[in-house]
C-alpha cells in the first residue's frame, strides 16, 4: 500500500475542493447524517463516522456503513474512538514547540546535539546540519521509514501486532536509503521526522512521549478520551470501527489492533471527533503557542501538520476551510476547519480498499456539512 501522507492526499483533491462553491452562511452545519451516508456508499468504505462543532460546542454527528467488515457488528457508534493517524504530527510537534518556548531548546539546534545516538556511524546521515525546524517542517532530507525506497510498505511486517519496536529501531530502518534532499533545501515528507521529534521531546523532558502528550495537551484541553499508544498489544478502547487490509494472499486481514510502536511521533494517537477538533480549535485560536511559533508549524510548505487549503472563496463560505489528516492500513482520518477556530468538522473512515479516491469523497462530505448549499 502506498501510504499516502497528508501533503500529497490534500494536494489531489484541491481541484475537487476549489471546484465545489457553497452558498450558505458559513457559521451554519449541514447534515451530517445525510453526509455520512452519502460517504458511506463510496466502493471501498467499511464504515464512517463524522463529527460537526461550532464555537466549541457539537453542531451534527453522524454514523453510516457498518462496524466490521459486509455489514456485520452494526454501525460505529458515532462518539468512538479512532486512530488519528498522522494528525498526530500536529500535536506532537505543539508539544515539542511549547518546549522550545520554554527555552528547553532551540528551532536550530542541530539533531547531532540533541540526539547523538541517531548521529553514531552515520545512522542519520549529515545529523550535524540538520535543525529542529527542519524536522518539524519535514525539510531535513530524512528519508520516510514507511515510503522506502522502492517499497509501498515499511521494513517490518505490518501483520506482526505484538513484537515492540523501539523508536530507533524505527530509525535504524531507513539507513543507507537515499536523502531527499539537502538539509533545509525542500518540503519532503517523511515520518522519520516525528519518529525523531518523539525521541527528543523524551530526551529533552526524561519523560515519555505519551506522559507529555497527556500533562501539555490531552488533560488541559479536556481531551479525556485522547490517549498515545506505546507498546503493543494496545489498540482503540470501547466499541470501534474496524479497517482491512490484504495480506499476499489478497484475504483481507483486520487491522483494528496494529502495532503501536511504529507510529511513535508520527501517528500513534487514538482520539474521538470532539477531542481531535477540541485541538485543532485550541491551536487555531493561539492558546498552545504564540504566533511566531504556531507559524513554524502551520506556515511554509505544509509544516508539520500537513494543512492545506481546501478554498472555497470569500463568495460561497465566509472564510476559507483548511484540512488536514492521515492514512494508514485500513483507515484515514480528516479534519476540515476554518482558521478563526469557529469551525471543525472531523471524520474517520474505516475501508477495506487501498483506493485514495477515498479522499476526495470524504472532503466532498466535510464542504457539505461546513460550508451547506441550503
Amino acid at each position: 500500500m502506498k501510504h499516502m501522507s497528508v501533503a500529497a492526499a490534500t494536494a489531489a483533491v484541491l481541484l475537487l475542493a476549489s471546484a465545489s462553491p457553497a452558498t450558505a452562511a458559513a457559521s451554519a452545519a449541514g447534515d451530517v447524517q445525510q453526509a455520512m451516508e452519502e460517504l458511506a456508499r463510496t466502493p471501498g468504505v467499511v464504515g464512517v463516522i463524522g463529527g460537526a462543532y461550532v464555537d466549541g460546542k457539537a453542531a451534527g454527528q453522524g454514523t453510516a456503513g457498518s462496524r466490521l467488515l459486509n455489514g456485520k457488528g452494526g454501525t460505529i457508534p458515532a462518539d468512538s474512538r479512532f486512530y488519528i493517524g498522522s494528525q498526530t504530527k500536529a500535536m506532537v510537534a505543539t508539544v515539542l514547540l511549547q518546549l522550545v518556548q520554554k527555552g528547553k531548546l532551540g528551532l536550530d539546534d542541530k539533531l547531532a546535539g540533541l540526539l547523538p545516538e541517531v548521529a553514531a556511524d552515520g545512522l542519520v546521515e549529515r545529523a550535524d546540519e540538520i535543525t529542529v525546524r527542519q524536522l518539524v517542517q519535514h525539510t531535513s532530507g530524512i528519508p520516510d521509514w514507511w515510503s522506502r525506497s522502492g517499497s509501498t510498505e515499511p521494513a517490518f511486517d505490518v501483520f506482526d501486532f505484538t513484537t515492540y519496536y523501539r523508536p530507533i529501531d524505527i530509525v535504524k530502518t531507513t539507513r543507507g536509503l537515499p536523502r531527499t534532499g539537502e538539509p533545509g533545501e525542500k518540503f519532503a515528507y517523511s515520518n522519520t521526522n516525528y519518529t525523531l521529534i518523539g525521541m527528543i521531546i523524551e530526551k529533552v523532558t526524561g519523560s515519555t512521549l505519551a506522559d507529555q502528550m497527556d500533562q501539555r495537551l490531552f488533560r488541559p484541553l479536556g481531551m479525556t478520551r485522547t490517549y498515545a499508544l506505546t507498546k503493543p498489544p494496545q489498540g482503540i478502547k470501547g466499541p470501534h470501527g474496524h479497517g482491512y487490509y490484504p495480506d499476499s494472499t489478497g484475504t483481507l486481514r483486520d487491522m483494528h489492533r496494529a502495532n503501536a510502536s511504529w507510529g511513535f511521533g508520527a501517528g500513534n494517537v487514538v482520539s474521538t471527533t470532539h477531542d481531535v477538533s477540541t485541538f485543532q480549535r485550541a491551536f487555531d485560536q493561539g492558546r498552545l503557542l504564540p504566533p511566531s511559533l504556531r507559524k513554524v508549524l502551520a506556515g511554509g510548505s505544509a509544516g508539520g501538520n500537513g494543512s492545506r487549503s481546501a478554498r472555497q472563496g470569500t463568495e460561497s463560505c465566509e472564510e476559507d476551510l483548511n484540512m488536514q489528516g492521515g492514512s494508514g492500513l485500513g483507515y484515514t482520518t480528516l479534519i476540515l476547519y476554518s482558521t478563526d477556530g469557529r469551525r471543525q468538522f472531523e471524520i474517520s473512515v474505516t475501508r477495506s480498499t487501498t483506493d485514495d479516491a477515498i479522499i476526495p469523497a470524504m472532503v466532498k462530505a466535510g464542504q457539505a456539512v461546513l460550508c451547506p448549499t441550503g
